[in-house]
């Protein structure tokens, strides 16, 4: 004869059957994912749920059997505020947790001090109803505010998972305050039994759906290799990791920086962009781009991985185009610059011929005049009008050298490069080593480019650097005059900060050279430009 099954022991199979729900997919996303947490926190879950439900084999204190009880919920919070990650990353998830496991700590010690405090009795009900509802309604808020202020990309990871969740939650606030006063609520505990249900099913979804997205990852090298027209990376990136707001910056060796396909600096997020993280992507150990994407997407770093090797190739390429635009930018930028250097330059040579120059050319034939006028009648008049004649051509000589001072440096033409460049050593105030093969027979540009290179960087060097001494490197190879300026000051120089280092850099460019600094704080400053020569 079959014995009907007791409502006891239909009750006590669903509850297993849930248990059993969270047991499986903790082990299942503990395999898939080791390095996360959220699969043990699922089997912890699942295992307390069971232990809760189970008969005891012996009668427990009052205060133990709480604990018992409760435990389960108290690592179900852990569970739900740690989901994608396993961890809490923020100082409210932390307290929220620790609520969680306080409460549990507080109602089971109570309950120990109270014994025989039946359900909805005495203290003990009433500390062990608070103690469910608030952890549980810090939950609800808890969850709904992260789910409000969640980028895109993270609503993707937290959904459906998150939603089931505060379902859930709100339903432990309902059901175990009115289970404590003794009220029954079986349907309730029905519904919430289904609810929790789903939470192991909604995590197993997510990581059938992270399988999807790296499958896609295949589906994106097909499209590249069919592709009849040129596709931008950072659109098929942003689409595959579910990212609008990906940015790929493509690495620029000549000026050390990152650029987009335009031109324009790609800089890594600050420190003020908590929400934004960066993956930087190489080839044979060089740099190629960075992807600034979405924090969100650190927790699925193969992913990420995986779809920016399918765009390898693409990258590279991207790179290259970036590289160029960007020179052409600055060029543009540097000749702009230079243009209207040049126009002031003019405008003040004009300013000065007019009020010094001119002035003085014009007083010569006057006193010219004079002295022809009364040279007959006074000659030592006219001797003293000749003087000041002479005196005032002597003077507009030496207005004439100022004002073509430093068009071109007169060691340049009178000694060439090599005794420049020791006449700048023996001026200089801090002692500089120089080669004793300075490379001659260089175009005059690519020569008088090199010597304000080294003119400015042994300036700055005097004015800032507090160096003991300098060392200047210089070697023609391949067609390219290379010129280095080192010293062992201070560093910390910034050619965005002053006018000195942008001109020569400026200088460098409009020759179609590579101009840069490197100036780390306490370990020196080094300037270097390379010039083509051909």
């Amino acid at each position: 004869m079959i014995e009907p099954v007791t409502a006891g022991a239909f009750d006590l199979g669903v509850a297993c059957l849930v248990g059993l729900s969270f047991v499986l997919a903790g082990l299942v996303g503990w395999r898939a994912r080791p390095r996360n947490r959220v699969g043990p926190l699922l089997l912890a879950v699942g295992v307390l749920w069971v232990l809760a439900k189970l008969p005891a084999a012996v009668a427990l204190p009052d205060g133990v059997a709480v604990v018992r009880a409760g435990a389960w919920a108290a690592m179900f919070v852990h569970l739900v505020v740690a989901f994608p990650a396993g961890r809490l990353g923020t100082v409210a998830s932390r307290l929220v947790v620790a609520l969680g496991y306080l409460s549990l700590t507080v109602v089971g010690t109570l309950t120990a001090l109270w014994p025989g405090a039946g359900p909805g009795r005495g203290g003990a009900g009433v500390v062990a109803i608070v103690g469910v509802v608030v952890p549980g309604a810090a939950v609800v808020v808890h969850l709904t505010v992260r789910w409000v202020r969640s980028t895109g990309p993270r609503r993707r990871q937290l959904s459906p998972l998150l939603g089931v969740a505060v379902i859930a939650a709100a339903l432990v606030v309902a059901v175990k305050p009115a289970t404590i006063a003794g009220r029954d609520v079986a349907g309730l505990n029905a519904v919430l039994q289904v609810a929790l249900t789903t939470i192991p099913l909604a995590y197993l979804a997510g990581l059938l759906r992270r399988r999807i997205d790296r499958a896609g990852v295949a589906d994106l090298v097909v499209r590249l290799h069919r592709a009849d027209r040129p596709v931008r990376p950072e659109i098929v990136l942003a689409r595959t990791l579910h990212d609008p707001t990906l940015r790929i910056g493509y690495w620029v060796a000549d000026s050390g920086r990152y650029v987009d396909t335009g031109g324009h600096p790609v800089t890594p997020p600050s420190p003020d962009e908590p929400d934004r993280a960066v993956t930087r992507i190489d080839r044979d150990g060089k740099p190629i781009a960075i992807v600034v994407h979405d924090r969100a997407l650190l927790e699925e770093p193969d992913l990420v991985e995986a779809a920016c090797a399918a765009l390898g190739l693409v990258l590279e390429n991207e790179r290259l185009t970036a590289e160029l635009r960007s020179r052409l930018r600055e060029l543009a930028e540097s000749r702009r610059r230079l243009v209207r250097a040049a126009e002031a330059e003019r405008r003040r040579l004009e300013r000065d011929l007019h009020d010094g120059v001119q002035q003085r050319l014009l007083s010569i034939p006057m006193a010219l005049s004079l002295a022809e006028a009364v040279l007959p009648d006074d000659p030592e008049r006219a001797r003293s009008l000749l003087r000041e004649a002479r005196e005032a051509g002597l003077a507009v000589l030496d207005d004439v050298r100022a004002l073509t001072q430093g068009l071109h440096p007169p060691m340049l033409t009178e000694r060439g490069l090599a005794g420049a460049i020791r006449e700048l050593a023996t001026l200089s105030p801090v002692p500089l080593r120089i080669p004793d093969d300075v490379p001659a027979g260089l175009p005059a540009e690519v020569e008088t480019t090199a010597y304000y290179v080294i003119a400015e960087a042994l300036a700055n060097i005097a004015k800032h650097a507090a160096a003991d001494e300098a060392e200047l490197r210089i070697g023609l190879r391949a067609g390219q005059l290379t010129l280095e300026v080192r010293d062992d000051g201070r560093g910390g120089a910034d050619p965005a900060s002053g006018s000195g280092l942008r001109g020569l850099a400026e200088r460098v460019a409009v020759e179609g050279g590579v101009f840069q600094v490197e100036s780390p704080p306490g370990r020196g400053t080094r300037v270097r430009a390379t010039l083509p020569c051909g």
